[in-house]
């Protein structure tokens, strides 16, 4: 429950840094699509996340195998979304194909950095009993 409301608060702070900069400088710093493309990895964090509880429920050895498999879908699911936007003709958009790859990169690497951090906070509960944090 913890990772959701932290999760929750994560998206709402990059809604709201995105929106003041659109309001600042508008199309030529975040992309009109940036908005979807935040929904879509909001989405898809919380399915890998779902992903990875259910298959550490079944399996709580497998933790490495449901944490790269879910980055694993992100990857492929992120790169099929860049290539459907170039293929419905994004490309010929000219420097707005720039800002939604740079929208688009930044909030890949926001929401990885959210997934590895949360889990970094969490490693302490899974460490063997006896051994020192040192």
């Amino acid at each position: 429950m913890l990772f959701l409301r932290n999760f929750f608060f994560f998206c709402l702070l990059v809604w709201a840094v995105m929106y003041g900069l659109q309001q600042q400088f508008g199309a030529a710093v975040i992309h009109p699509l940036a908005y979807s493309v935040l929904g879509f990895f909001a989405g898809l964090t919380a399915i890998t996340y779902w992903l990875t509880a259910r298959l550490l429920k079944a399996n709580p050895d497998g933790f490495m195998v449901a944490f790269f498999g879910g980055m694993v879908v992100r990857l492929l699911l992120s790169v099929g979304l860049v290539l459907v936007y170039l293929y419905k003709g994004g490309a010929k958009e000219g420097p707005g194909t720039w800002t939604f790859l740079g929208s688009f990169f930044l909030l890949y690497f926001l929401f990885a950095g959210f997934e590895i951090w949360s889990i970094l906070s969490n490693l302490r509960p899974f460490s063997k009993p006896g051994e020192s944090p040192e």
